[in-house]
This record gives structure tokens, C-alpha cells and sequence, in this order.
């Protein structure tokens, strides 16, 4: 009997791959109830239920909740193209990135290769596998944490239960709701679905998954994430091997050598997501070679490695009513068109951004005239341009003189307006308090925006370092606020006295500067005064900024207001954590190029390290280079090191130096 049931498993596996995932059906329908009846009758009487078994991907469940996952490994974002310009950029800085390594390295990179497929309108749903099981289904969510989903992914039968690979490994893909599906669904039930992407979102993330069945949902896998063991090497092969694997893939999957071969793809896609039955926004291009990806690396939201070109969105026409303008947390002043709504891919849409004063003139934009809309990225509409019209009545939007928030008289400088009075007016202070408790900056649990407009309100609230003169007695003056709450988040305010380096850099909002350069930042100079005091040149040494983030830092800590308020803020007794971690190293600010291998060391690890101890680590020898730490068989980098006289560690030296820099600092 259970010889027969694992039979009937295999076998209705098989006929679901061929329907669902090949859509090509081998045998009738008749013939597949036939066998699937069997099937439910012996797990009836024996009491086995296999968890692969095609009778446990029927979704009956009504949850109570959705619980957290954790992802093994973190779901990045894709950067955004939407011109050929902006992708000829990307496909630059791949191209200068690779022939750098090449250059300096004795273990080349393989030609760049690149892979171009369809990016799918639906939701990212992340597997879990385990033992050849399928054992989680989750929500992008932040990319670190989604929610779990299983039950409603298991109403998918295109996904397997069960697949050859017996390793951990997690597989992203979109679910997905074909349009053919949606229009027979519409004509099936009263309640009407707008769009697809909606719809497959929308029953994903219903806790009644007898309402997510009914959508008959798909769902096209394109990406290995997590993987031990890790047996791939390239997009190509992650293609192949969740085709093996009997994960439905879509057909449409190229290998290109460049970037007009991309533009011909890019172009063949356009014409062909006209055809098929799935909603499509544009096309994701990857670095194929693994190796090259690891080289290229990270930002802090998105890989090097892979961009996604994004199709123009369509264009719809309203009426402009009402300009209203925001002022942000910078004292930028910015313009908010109020619109006549309308409904876009099942949106409705009554606002759209003006960029600046600029914007609004050279768009002619006035109030009352019928302006030409975009929405694209799911981001609030774009106004691209007023159309004439001698039938409605327009009026001149006026240059704003004084801040909505505070009155204070604005300044422009030629492309932007703003507010000068970041001590006082009230929404920069909200966004900038709110900024430097958030979790990425300091970590003031407790501090929502709400509870930090009633601290500005109640308390007088007009400097960053006021916080730390907050009392418990002071919190409890404030509506809703109990003892518990009030300690809470003075708890929470006097344990955000120990940031890492990096997290206060990012607190303090500096113009331009982001968490990955806030990161970098602290790595390069080790303390918060070398930082204050360093001069251009040193600022333009850090990896990956440019001149204008340069100005930015240098301005900012020229301004003696900002001088006064960081003075301020650093008496209420902040320290970093990479200053304690730094003490007893020699290593502060210099340049360091780690090669060749390093036997009872990995090479990522030490150069982590380094950074730690406010090294700047490069990945090539220049006349800049301080220090080569040099294992066998360096190469060309160890000649290159000795041409400029750089002090080289080798050999013995090479391990004192480690011993006494890194594992001699940890004990």
C-alpha cells in the first residue's frame, strides 16, 4: 500500500509539472482524477500523508496572523533603469570595474557575460527548501524579514513540494496572476479585480487561503539565494538547474555580450510583453559569472551586479487644483501638486510631484490646466507637462517667499528653495529627530513621529541635543504617556549613547551621505574628529564618493552653527564603539591592498577587520598604498608594490603582522 502511494505521489507530480509548468498536458482530465481519488483514499486509510503528497497543496486554512520570517540571506532590491543612457552608465561602470581587476590580478575574471529576462508585475515570494522539501514561503518584506506565506504559496501548484536538490537553499521568484486568469475570474465572481500584479498581491497576503485559491495563481522562479551546498556558478546555471529541478521558469532567457546586444533584447521584450499572458514593467539584466558578481559586490541597497531597465509607464491626463509646499528634513522647500483624481492600473492618483520652482515654469504648469501624468516604480506620479487649453481658466503658481512651516524668509540657489531656519521650524526638526532616532542611526526605540511631535510640542523641543536633557517627568507630561512608556524611551535614549562610528555619521545628516558612506566613512578615518578635521583630499580617497558628496561633508562641518550643535550634542556623553575597537592599532587612515593566499586566513575577513581598525583597504597598488600584506602567490601587485617602494609584509612578517594587528587586538 505504501509502495502504491509513493506511485500515485510520482506520478501525479509528474502530470502536474507537465500542466502547470510546461503546459503541456499528457493526459486527460478524467484520467487525472482518476488517480488523484486513489491517491486521497489510501492517505485516508493508512493515515500517511507524505509532505509532497499533490493533496497538500489545496489551501483551506484561514490564519489568524501573519508571522515574521527571517530570510537565510538578504533579498536585495534591483537599481532602476529607465533610459538606454542610464543603463549604458551601468554596463560602464561593470565594464571599468572588471578590466581594473583584471589588471591588477594574476586570477582573471572570464569575459563579462550578460543575462536578460523578464521582469515580472506580481509579488516576490521567497522558498525555502530543505532536505529536498519545501519547507517556508515568505514576503520580500524588507528583504531581511517578510512574512510567512506557505500556506497560501502551497495553492500554487506550478511550485513543487519537493524537488531533487537535498541542500538548504532559498528560491525567489514573482507570484503571479495571468491576465487570461483575471478575466475569467471576473466573469466568475461579482466582486471585480482591477489589475493582475493587485490581484496576485492581494491573495498572497490573505490569511483565508481558500480565497487565495480561488485566483488560481503562478508563479515564474528566476533566482537562488541562499544555497549550501553551493553548487552554481552562474545565472545560466541557476536557469538550468530550476528547470531540472521542474521549477517553472519563463521560456525567455538570453545570454548577451555587451551593450547593444542588451538594447536588441531590450527592444524584442518591449514587442513581446504585448503578447504574452503576464503582466511585465520591464527587464532584469544580471552579470551572468558569479566570480565577476562577488568582485563588483554591494551597495548598501542594491548589487552592483544586476540593474533592472524599467519600460516607460503610461501617460494619463488630470487638472492641477492646488500647490501645496512641503518643507523636508534638509529646509528644502518642495512643491506637491493637488490633482482632479484618476485611476491608474487600479491606483487612484490626486497628487504628483513638481521636482522645483524650475520644474513648474519650464512645464508651464498652472493652476487649472489639464497636465500629462506618469506613475511608474509605484512612486508618486511625475507631472511631465501642461497641454493648452483656451477652455479652462489657469492662474500663475507663485514663487513661495516665506516657509509654510515657520515664516521664515526662504533662500534659492538657482535650482532649489529653502528654508534657513533648521533650529526651530518645526517639520525639519520632526523629520530630523525622527532621522536620528531611526533603528539604521542611532536606535531611540519609542520615538514614532507622533510621540516626537508632542516632545516638540510640549517641551519646547528646537535642538538634536535637547533629547538627552529629557526627564521621565517631562514624558509624562505628555498625552498618553504612563510610566512604563516614559522609562521605556528614556531607556532607549540614554542606551543610543554608544553608536557605532558609522550609525552616528548617519544620524547627524550630513547632504548626501547614506548609510554605505556613512559606513565607509568611519572605516577611512576611525573617529569621529579625524573625519571633522579631514581635508578634501583625504575625503576623496574614500572609495565610491564623489565630488559632490565631498562639498557636502566639507560644508557641513565648516558651518559653525552645525560646529556649535555637534559640540553640543558629543557633551552629552556619546562615545563609539569603533573607537574602543580601534585602541592599540597603528593602522588608522592607512591604505592597505591584501593579496594572494593567506593559509589559515580569509581574505574577506582580514580586510573586515582592517577596516575595523580605520584602515582603508583597496583593492589595487598605488603610489598611495601604505602597506602590502602579501601571500603566495601575489603576483603582479607584490612587483607593482616593490616599483613604489610600498612596505610589504611577506612570509613570516606577514603572519607576525596579523597576529599582532587582528587576533592579538580580539583576545
Amino acid at each position: 500500500m505504501e509502495k502504491r502511494l509513493r506511485e500515485l505521489i510520482e506520478q501525479l507530480k509528474n502530470l502536474n509539472y507537465h500542466y502547470y509548468t510546461l503546459d503541456e498536458p499528457i493526459v486527460s482530465d478524467g484520467e487525472y482524477d482518476l488517480l488523484y481519488d486513489e491517491l486521497v483514499k489510501i492517505e485516508k486509510e493508512t493515515g500517511i500523508i507524505y509532505p509532497d503528497s499533490p493533496t497538500q497543496s489545496v489551501g483551506d486554512k484561514i490564519l489568524d496572523k501573519f508571522e515574521k520570517h527571517t530570510h537565510l540571506q538578504r533579498l536585495y532590491s534591483l537599481q532602476k533603469a529607465q533610459s538606454f543612457g542610464e543603463l549604458r552608465e551601468w554596463i560602464e561602470r561593470v565594464e571599468k570595474a572588471h578590466y581594473q581587476f583584471n589588471d591588477g590580478s594574476d586570477e582573471k575574471l572570464p569575459p563579462l557575460q550578460y543575462s536578460v529576462d523578464l521582469k515580472f508585475d506580481g509579488l516576490t515570494i521567497n522558498l525555502t527548501y530543505e532536505n529536498g522539501y519545501l519547507k517556508m514561503a515568505s514576503t520580500r518584506g524588507t528583504g531581511i524579514v517578510g512574512e510567512e506565506i506557505l500556506d497560501q504559496v502551497k495553492t500554487i501548484k506550478s511550485i513543487p513540494l519537493s524537488i531533487d536538490y537535498k541542500g538548504l537553499m532559498e528560491v525567489s521568484g514573482e507570484g503571479i496572476m495571468h491576465l487570461s486568469t483575471l478575466k475569467k475570474y471576473n466573469e466568475t465572481y461579482d466582486i471585480k479585480l482591477k489589475n493582475a500584479r493587485n490581484a496576485a498581491a492581494g491573495a498572497l497576503r490573505n490569511l483565508n487561503t481558500a480565497e487565495t485559491k480561488k485566483r488560481n495563481l503562478d508563479a515564474y522562479m528566476y533566482n537562488v539565494g541562499y544555497m549550501q551546498p553551493q553548487i552554481l556558478n552562474s545565472q545560466k546555471e541557476v536557469s538550468d538547474f530550476l528547470k531540472d529541478n521542474k521549477f517553472k521558469t519563463h521560456p525567455y532567457f538570453k545570454l548577451v555580450n555587451n551593450y547593444d546586444q542588451i538594447i536588441e533584447k531590450i527592444q524584442e521584450i518591449e514587442k513581446l510583453r504585448k503578447e504574452i499572458d503576464v503582466l511585465t514593467d520591464g527587464v532584469v539584466i544580471k552579470v551572468d559569472d558569479f566570480r565577476t558578481r562577488e568582485i563588483l559586490g554591494f551597495t548598501n541597497k542594491f548589487p552592483r551586479w544586476a540593474i533592472a531597465y524599467k519600460f516607460e509607464a503610461e501617460e494619463f491626463t488630470t487638472i492641477v487644483r492646488e500647490v501645496e509646499w512641503n518643507v523636508g528634513r534638509t529646509g528644502k522647500v518642495t512643491p506637491i501638486a493637488k490633482l482632479d483624481p484618476v485611476d491608474i492600473d487600479g491606483v487612484t492618483v490626486s497628487r504628483a510631484t513638481l521636482n522645483n520652482y524650475d520644474d513648474i515654469e519650464r512645464k508651464q504648469v498652472k493652476l487649472g490646466s489639464r497636465v500629462i501624468i506618469r506613475r511608474s516604480n509605484d512612486v508618486i506620479p511625475e507631472i511631465l507637462m501642461a497641454l493648452d487649453d483656451d477652455s479652462l481658466e489657469t492662474k500663475v503658481i507663485d514663487k513661495p517667499t516665506h516657509c509654510p512651516a515657520c515664516d521664515s524668509e526662504l533662500f534659492y540657489d538657482k535650482v532649489h528653495i529653502y528654508c534657513p531656519n533648521s533650529l526651530e521650524c518645526i517639520p525639519q526638526m520632526n523629520a530630523r529627530i525622527d532621522h536620528f532616532a531611526s533603528r539604521q542611526a542611532m536606535n531611540i526605540e519609542g520615538l514614532s513621529s507622533q510621540t516626537i511631535d508632542k516632545i516638540i510640542e510640549t517641551l519646547n523641543i528646537t535642538r538634536l541635543d535637547q533629547l538627552y536633557d529629557i526627564t521621565k517627568e517631562d514624558l509624562l507630561k505628555l498625552e498618553g504617556f504612563k510610566d512604563k512608556k516614559a522609562q521605556n524611551i528614556i531607556d532607549a535614549i540614554e542606551g543610543s549613547k554608544n553608536p557605532s562610528l558609522g550609525a552616528f555619521i548617519y544620524a547627524i545628516g550630513i547632504p548626501n551621505v547614506g548609510e554605505k558612506t556613512s559606513s565607509d566613512l568611519a572605516n577611512r578615518f576611525g573617529s569621529f574628529e579625524n573625519l571633522r578635521n579631514a581635508k578634501i583630499e583625504e575625503l576623496l580617497e574614500v572609495e565610491n564618493i564623489g565630488d559632490i558628496t565631498v562639498e557636502g561633508i566639507e560644508n557641513f562641518f565648516n558651518e559653525e552653527h552645525i560646529k556649535d550643535g555637534l559640540d553640543r550634542l558629543l557633551s552629552k556623553g556619546i562615545t563609539f564603539k569603533e573607537a574602543e575597537q580601534s585602541k592599540g592599532t597603528n593602522l588608522n587612515g592607512l591604505t592597505i591592498v591584501v593579496t594572494g593566499t593567506i593559509e589559515g586566513y580569509n581574505r574577506k575577513e582580514i580586510e573586515n577587520e582592517l577596516k575595523l581598525r580605520g584602515a582603508k583597504v583597496s583593492g589595487s597598488v598605488s603610489k598611495n598604498t601604505d602597506i602590502l600584506l602579501a601571500g603566495e602567490s601575489a603576483g603582479s601587485k607584490l612587483e607593482k608594490a616593490r616599483s613604489f617602494d610600498t612596505k610589504i609584509y611577506e612570509g613570516n612578517d606577514l603572519y607576525e603582522f596579523l597576529e599582532e594587528n587582528l587576533r592579538g587586538n580580539n583576545e
